[in-house]
């Protein structure tokens, strides 16, 4: 079913892939985006890519009239939610501009949503919400206990999306609890261009490979894991495309909050992902271990199953593809976008 559909933050890492699949996949897509992650750059780029008419606005979810004006003229069916803040320690540091722009700023988008009687959401969420695992894999199940602001604006935000959902029965929402998203468009024109240093590993790998930063950190190297360094489950960011996608359709006939984890099921060790890069790539990427972090844990991978059989997604990528595919956004964007 064609579908007109709102992106909010549609010109940052995940929300430039999702456009590009909702277009492929025939739907009439706008994107909103106050570009504080985000690239103008990567929204002409799908629009090369894909040889459709894509819209785009400048502006922010916390800006009410410029909601109403972007929901009166384009009249959206649906909505894909990943407008917000997202580095864990900047959250540490700067936690209340994280409830304005998560909590406040969903608060106000739901709100525009309801004056125009657009009834349908997928919302970008994180496993962060889960915070240390009490069990292996983590379901949905799985007690909530976020340790950071991040997490816990990401919480805030799913429950006041139930309680939207269970206020009014016609509506319907799923919140998708991203694992480790990595990866690019393997045309290599559109990737993730984190603002300043990367907080997350592969970018930094990435940088490093290409000679834009001397060394990679690895923090600690005394976990009960494989080879000692933590364990993440990454999954590439095409296939958390094609799942935004599944969520959509899942929504036709859908009613209430749903919460659905996007993971591969399976976890890499800091060690193997810098050998498969480093294998795909035939850069060098030198590393020093360092002490650990504060709060992180050693292994985080998900339980997909839920996915599987409501979705009817599962991921088709695997490291090396995320690592190939990375490199070839970065190798051609040593600097990110212009």
């Amino acid at each position: 079913m064609k579908r007109k559909v709102l992106i909010t933050g549609g010109a940052g890492y995940i929300g430039s892939h999702t456009s590009l699949e909702m277009l492929a996949a025939g739907h009439e897509v706008i994107s909103i985006d106050n570009l504080t992650n985000g690239h103008e750059e990567a929204i002409r780029r799908v629009r090369q890519l894909s040889s459709c008419p894509l819209q785009f606005k400048i502006g922010d979810i916390r800006d009410r009239q410029f909601l109403d004006r972007v929901f009166s003229d384009f009249a959206p069916d649906a909505v894909i939610h990943f407008a917000g803040l997202k580095a864990v320690g900047e959250s540490v540091t700067n936690p209340m501009a994280y409830y304005d722009v998560n909590v406040a700023g969903t608060s106000t988008l739901l709100q525009a949503m309801d004056q125009a009687d657009c009834r349908q959401m997928v919302f970008s969420s994180s496993a962060t919400v889960y915070g240390e695992p009490k069990y292996l894999a983590l379901d949905e199940a799985h007690p909530t206990n976020p340790t950071n602001p991040y997490g816990r604006t990401k919480l805030m935000a799913e429950q006041m999306i139930a309680d939207w959902c269970a206020a009014n029965l016609s509506r319907a929402a799923v919140s998708l609890r991203y694992f480790n998203p990595v990866g690019a468009h393997a045309s290599g024109q559109i990737g993730e261009d984190p603002m300043g240093t990367p907080s997350n590993l592969m970018p930094f790998i990435a940088q490093v490979a290409v000679g834009k930063r001397p060394i990679l950190q690895v923090y600690g190297n005394d976990y009960e894991t494989r080879d000692g360094t933590g364990e993440r489950d990454y999954i590439h960011v095409l296939d958390l495309a094609r799942a935004h996608a599944a969520a959509l359709n899942y929504l036709t006939t859908a009613k209430g909050h749903e919460l659905i984890n996007i993971g591969t099921g399976r976890g890499a060790t800091v060690l193997e992902l810098i050998e498969a890069f480093k294998r795909m790539s035939k850069a060098k990427v030198p590393w020093l271990v360092v002490p650990r972090r504060a709060g992180d844990t050693a292994v985080s991978y998900a339980d997909a199953s839920r996915a599987r059989k409501w979705l009817g997604w599962q991921a088709q990528y695997d490291l090396d593809a995320m690592c190939r595919d990375t490199w070839a956004w970065q190798s051609k964007n040593a600097d990110g976008y212009p």
